[in-house]
């Protein structure tokens, strides 16, 4: 598609003094720091979804890094990895100067058990070079967080602190923590769900848990803004509380555990050889030392500026939930974005993104194009398919899995 005008159709709702609070809280602790220090979005379910070949360009929101060193595995052309917060491409780029650098067990030490009592020396002799000058700066600080005395650097970042937070509640009830154990080590799904509804769930959901997942500051945390908190409220009549809940019983009662990663390193800390992301298994590792790594791209800048300055098509987008915040924070920033967006896709591009709605509003309010069509009309959405998928997801966080195609 050529570029087309940028329109701005009011959004449908007015931030209040809450929202503004909570929003100076949110870009408070997004300024000063690393927010995820791993990828909650299910790759797997990606890749069923973007069908990635070798003439394929990705642009996908750089989070941790572990969905585009994923990508990469299935050997397209370039994957861009875009964030405005420079502390996820500085993750980002450990990674692949660790890939570069380090032989696979020093790799895995790193970013499978989170921990490496050598680091100082590997990161002074192997890694440091090959970092940008901001990246530099930020492991010249925080290298420490993989020989912290806290055991491990998923529990450094924002989201560390939630799940050090977990560590500390487990600690107190040493019952429910062995119950937990046991449920990750459950060796088929009937196992999981009896140590669910009989062990854990009745351990689990107490009020003081209800009122934790309650508190915004926790949600800000976990990279979760006001919006995005007051979508899930209009859905779910217990709150973000209920939905949470709701949501890890889906993935305890109805996914195997055994490979499912995204929870077990909140738990416990770390990976394990078998059940970890697919960059930290072997042969994977080695493929992305032989080449594949070099086809990630880090940008530290908005998606709208990436595109702006970039000149050559798109055929797959991965813009995970950041649109929901955008929708009440920057309204019109989302419709210049989701213009820069169909100004840049090839034609037959495939949209991914998650909302923290199952059918998230902005889609009818945001207009595109000299014609202003609503984004609904302008894209091709396949709801059939995603929903089909969304049922796999190990995560199960988000209420709304959208893929879209942009007409040929």
């Amino acid at each position: 598609m050529n570029a087309p005008e940028i329109h701005f159709h009011s959004a449908p709702t007015t931030l209040t003094l809450r929202d503004r609070l909570d929003q100076n809280v949110f870009n408070a602790l997004y300024a000063r720091s690393l927010v995820y220090n791993t990828c909650w979005e299910d790759p797997a379910v990606d890749r069923r979804a973007l069908r990635l070949g070798a003439d394929d360009t990705v642009m996908v929101i750089s989070s941790a890094g572990c969905n585009a060193l994923d990508y990469a595995l299935d050997g397209p052309r370039r994957i861009h990895a875009v964030d405005a917060n420079p502390r996820q491409n500085a993750l980002l780029e450990l990674k692949i100067a660790a890939i570069h650098r380090l032989e696979f067990e020093d790799f895995f030490a790193l970013f499978g058990e989170g921990t490496h009592p050598r680091f100082a020396d590997l990161y002074r002799t192997h890694l440091r070079g090959e970092l940008s000058d901001f990246a530099r700066a930020w492991w010249d600080k925080h290298g420490n967080w993989f020989t912290s005395p806290l055991g491990s650097f998923y529990y450094h970042g924002l989201a560390g602190m939630v799940a050090r937070g977990f560590r500390a509640y487990f600690r107190m009830r040493p019952k429910l923590a062995e119950d937990v154990r046991d449920l990750f080590a459950a060796p088929d799904l009937d196992s999981q769900r009896r140590i669910y509804d009989e062990r854990v769930a009745p351990a689990l959901w107490t009020p003081t848990m209800k009122w934790l997942l309650g508190r915004q500051l926790t949600l800000s945390l976990l990279g979760v803004p006001h919006p995005q908190r007051r979508l899930v409220q209009a859905q779910h009549p217990d709150g973000v509380a209920g939905f949470i809940r709701a949501a890890i019983e889906y993935v305890f009662r109805e996914l195997p555990v055994a490979d499912n990663y995204f929870w077990r390193v909140y738990v416990e800390g770390r990976y394990t050889r078998d059940c970890c992301p697919e960059y930290l298994r072997p042969d994977n590792f080695q493929a992305l030392k032989g080449g594949l790594v070099d086809r990630i791209k880090t940008h530290t800048c908005t998606v709208t500026e990436f595109l702006h300055d970039t000149r050559k098509p798109i055929s797959r987008f991965v813009l995970l939930d950041h649109m929901d915040w955008m929708s009440s924070y920057h309204p019109a920033a989302l419709v210049e974005e989701w213009n820069a967006i169909l100004g840049r896709a090839r034609g037959g591009a495939r949209i991914l993104l998650r909302s923290a709605h199952a059918d998230p509003d902005f889609l009818r309010w945001v207009r595109v194009g000299h014609e202003r069509h609503r984004l609904d009309d302008a894209l091709n959405i396949d709801r059939d398919l995603a929903a089909r998928l969304h049922r796999d997801d190990r995560v199960h966080t988000y209420a709304g899995f959208m893929i879209a195609d942009v007409p040929g």
